[in-house]
């Protein structure tokens, strides 16, 4: 094919914020960048040993643990919903010993009926469940607008002051958010409409199925015009993480459908998904409600940071998770695709504790949080029963120092929690792409570990690579118990 064909398309191409690429992949539930791995779980490999900054799991397990004998230890994960029919899953599910499987009974009078898995906190008593939820900016906006849009400051009562200024900052964010998911739309759909048709047209100039990294590697030209292209869409590849560009495609259109639901639901001021869950939001005392569906409607999220921590080590299927044999997953269901509910948080903690969980892993977190003194009183419980909770430290390369990301790991009281672990995402590599580039950082943030590209447990029994402070987090975690399993009389932090 001639190259002027081509040549066209590359300033459209440039022009489109296709440098900015690496964003319309970032998913809103802890979801950072999507990237290449260097091999599959690079993860658990050792800095020393294969020069990549992994874990050095199986040396930990070989060198280190041999001669010890691991005790059993339940790890709770709160997040979107767990695969429980996953191959490599299912045998690692913590079991609620007391109650029989489907009887409609509250066997262990735990207040929640056939929690053999866990519970699910974003569901109704019919069976139906909350998937895409309001962002805590639209709530806010929604719940305040009526009661201060259009007044001045000084014609509010003092003591509702605090709240009215609450509104305009909580507004301006709001509406800041819109405007970002419109412009993310638009350079969706840029991108899109440039990268379809040079993706046909290389496939016909290197007479190949598949544009993938090797096909643009043997493009042979002096042209610098279809040199540039190459590389463009060379490192295009690299920076997505994508196989090829037919992939890379298909995960923009991906994240366009996001984009679109985030407009049409979790930023729709008159949208109220609550309704299914059938309680009062706002009545942080309320335990009694969700139902017995730990998958939900989408679980990827989950069953991929499920997989991190404990998949089966033994079965000769898939990965190997951090954790082996002795650990047990147990799913509690509290984050949609939009915000979680303080409420929902709380009461997770909560169930995790009381039904035998000894980690918490949280990979989920947002920058408002109206009931924060439940959420507070949840983790101080947990840390009276000697309780960790490992948090995902976020994803928009903010300093949380300054703004803080929820849960918070220091309460109002400004006493820092002893239970309490941030963690945020590492790379592979030990040079200027150590600290993922997408990762929240502060002094707040305890611990950095892996956290790009890392590849786990897919819904479906399958498997790929997300990158984001949601991998991280349970790769601390299933670190936390390894250690607990294999040294179970050390005391938990004070």
């Amino acid at each position: 094919m001639p190259h002027e064909r081509i040549s066209p398309f590359i300033s459209d191409f440039f022009g489109s914020g296709a440098a900015r690429a690496g964003r319309l992949f970032c998913a809103k539930r802890g979801f950072g960048y999507y990237a290449p791995a260097v091999v599959q779980q690079w993860t658990h490999l050792d800095p020393t040993k294969d020069k990549v900054m992994g874990i050095s799991t199986q040396r930990t397990y070989d060198e280190l643990l041999k001669t010890r004998t691991a005790s059993p230890v339940i790890v709770a994960v709160i997040d979107a919903g767990i695969d429980t029919t996953h191959e490599d899953l299912k045998r690692v599910l913590w079991k609620n010993p007391k109650e029989i499987v489907g009887n409609g009974i509250d066997d262990d009078k735990n207040g929640y009926v056939d929690d053999i898995h866990g519970w699910n906190f974003l569901g109704g008593k019919d069976g139906r469940n909350v998937d895409i939820d309001l962002y805590e900016e639209t709530r806010l906006v929604a719940k305040l607008k009526p009661l201060y849009e259009g007044k001045v400051r000084t014609a509010v009562p003092a003591a509702k002051r605090a709240e009215y200024d609450l509104y305009q900052k909580v507004k301006k964010d709001y509406a800041e958010k819109v405007a970002d998911e419109k412009q993310q739309l638009e350079d969706i759909d840029m991108t899109l409409g440039n990268l379809a048709p040079l993706a046909a047209q290389l496939k016909v100039l290197l007479k190949v199925e598949k544009v993938d990294t090797a096909a643009l590697s043997s493009m042979k030209t002096d042209d610098p015009r279809i040199k540039q292209l190459q590389k463009a869409m060379y490192d295009y590849l690299v920076v997505t993480g994508a196989p090829d560009l037919d992939a890379a495609i298909t995960q923009i259109k991906e994240a366009g459908t996001e984009t679109k639901k985030h407009l049409e639901y979790s930023l729709n001021l008159d949208y109220k998904p609550r309704a299914i869950v059938g309680d009062d939001e706002d009545n942080v005392k309320d335990r009694n409600y969700g139902n017995a569906d730990i998958t939900g409607p989408d679980a990827l999220h989950g069953t991929h940071v499920a997989g991190i921590i404990a998949a089966d080590r033994d079965n000769n299927l898939g990965i190997q998770g951090v954790a082996g044999s002795s650990i047990r997953v147990m799913g509690v269901r509290a984050v949609p695709n939009g915000d979680e509910h303080d409420k929902d948080v709380a009461n997770a903690i909560r169930y995790a504790v009381d039904n035998g969980a000894q980690i918490i892993n949280m990979s989920f977190g947002k920058y408002y949080s109206p009931h924060r003194d439940a959420v507070e009183d949840a983790i101080r419980y947990a840390g009276s029963k000697g309780v960790l909770l490992v948090h995902a430290a976020g994803n928009e390369s903010k300093n949380v120092d300054v703004v803080t990301h929820y849960p918070a790991p220091v309460p109002l009281s400004g006493t820092a929690y002893p239970n309490f672990l941030t963690v945020g995402a590492s790379g592979s590599t030990n040079d200027a792409q150590l600290t993922a580039n997408f990762s929240n950082y502060g002094k707040k943030v305890d611990v950095f570990a892996p956290g790009v590209a890392i590849y786990s447990t897919m819904p479906g029994s399958k498997y790929g690579n997300e990158s984001g402070t949601s991998m991280a987090a349970p790769t601390v975690a299933g670190v936390a118990a390894v250690l607990k399993s294999y040294f179970p009389s050390s005391p938990p932090p004070t």
